[in-house]
């Protein structure tokens, strides 16, 4: 009863804020022909039907095979609120205008009202403030589907380090993160993604975790596609906390359990040799650089499965590179107790799926949960890279931080 209540006054603060910014539509179709006038108002009204319809089918649209039409359903829903809530804002301050004029004339001038200049007046002008203020960030969101979700790029850096064998000076490595399989709507543009990364001609693939968003089956789709992600000395792969089922509800634990061994026997399907708080090494003429993968470690809520004292225990190499999906990791744990790690791997941030990019400078809202979100960090001679994600979660798209490969280059100092 009480998740009825909670609905019906949803329903009536929806509608409530539509009648309202609805005010400054009428306003700016005044003077328009009556079929114009129906037009918009029913485009305007369709878009709160559909909204309200969206609400009702959620359940129903809660399957497996469902997710993307729920996602996108989720997405118009929000992109329909900030539009009006936007423009809501905008229309407030106008009335706040108004009851200050009427107030004033009540008080000051007896209820007089002054003759309005020529030109348009102040209501026409905020009016068309509104509706600007709430089409600008729905058009940008709607940009960011259509333009941003597959827009990778390829990200080069070059990191050297001081101990790295004579035989590994060079080496090219890829790395992919949060691939996030079951957020994709368009295959063709995926094997674009791995094919841009394969041309690069990689010597060592690595992928820090999140292939799906929930369940195994998410990927089956896309094996053929991500089983061509080889390159000459290996390719390795750790899991991410979307990986383990934590954020759905399963029938049982052992069905939660199963669902992870089939992710893990998967990624081993692809040739990705998967390490769980487990190393490896790579080896060059003799010479060998050890990987090290944990499963996930993340601050605050997010779980710890990883156990990198187990994964490093015996590691006898000149240079240790590890995968961790979470950048928390490194300044938690990594810095403060493993010196001899040279370079981490993570992801898990997207970036936000939303920021600026221009040379040197970058800004998500992700640096205000993350100390290192994105990109090359350095502390001493330590070093962490974080991929800004292959793929993408909850909003189908991209705003200026665009789904990345990696490509680092080792260099000897």
């Amino acid at each position: 009863m009480n998740r009825l209540v909670f609905l019906f006054f949803l329903f009536l603060a929806f509608v409530a804020l539509d009648y309202y910014v609805f005010q400054a539509i009428r306003l700016l179709s005044q003077g328009q022909s009556t079929l114009f006038r129906t037009t918009i108002y029913l485009l305007y009204w369709s878009l709160t039907l559909l909204s309200i319809i969206g609400l009702l089918s959620w359940n129903l649209l809660d399957t497996f095979e469902l997710a993307t039409i729920r996602n996108f359903v989720a997405t118009g829903i929000v992109m329909n609120l900030v539009f009006k809530l936007l423009a809501g804002i905008v229309v407030f301050f106008d009335d706040i205008i108004r009851f200050g004029k009427y107030t004033y004339r009540g008080i000051v001038n007896n209820g007089a009202v002054t003759q309005a200049a020529e030109g348009i007046t102040r209501s026409e002008f905020l009016a068309k403030s509104a509706i600007v203020a709430g089409a600008i960030p729905v058009a940008v969101m709607g940009f960011g589907i259509v333009s941003g979700a597959y827009d990778y790029r390829v990200r080069r850096r070059t990191i050297t380090l001081k101990n790295l064998p004579k035989a590994f000076d060079g080496i090219k490595i890829a790395q992919l993160s949060d691939i996030h399989s079951g957020s994709f709507y368009n295959k063709r543009a995926v094997k674009g993604g791995v094919d841009l990364m394969l041309a690069e001609k990689p010597d060592l693939f690595l992928f820090t975790g999140d292939l799906v968003n929930n369940e195994s089956r998410e990927v089956a789709e896309y094996v053929d596609i991500f089983s061509k992600a080889k390159a000459p000395l290996g390719q390795f792969s750790v899991l991410g906390n979307h990986d383990y089922g934590d954020y759905k509800q399963w029938t049982s634990p052992s069905a939660k359990q199963k669902n992870l061994q089939d992710l893990i026997q998967t990624h081993k399907n692809m040739g990705w040799d998967i390490l769980l708080n487990e190393h490896r090494y790579v080896e060059v003429d003799g010479e060998r650089l050890a990987l090290i993968g944990i499963e996930n470690w993340g601050k605050g809520r997010f779980a710890k499965y990883g156990d990198l004292a187990k994964a490093h225990q015996n590691v006898e190499a000149d240079t240790k590179i590890l995968l961790s999906h979470d950048p928390s990791h490194w300044d938690a744990q990594v810095r403060p107790d493993f010196g001899d790690i040279d370079l981490t791997l993570s992801g898990h941030t997207h970036g936000f799926q939303f920021g600026v990019e221009i040379g040197d400078f970058r800004w998500s809202p992700s640096q205000y949960l993350y100390k290192q979100w994105a990109d090359l960090y350095q502390e001493g001679d330590q070093y962490l890279y974080v991929n800004r994600g292959f793929g993408f979660l909850g909003y189908p798209g991209r705003i200026g931080i665009l789904p990345e490969i990696t490509m680092l280059e080792l260099k000897r100092a």
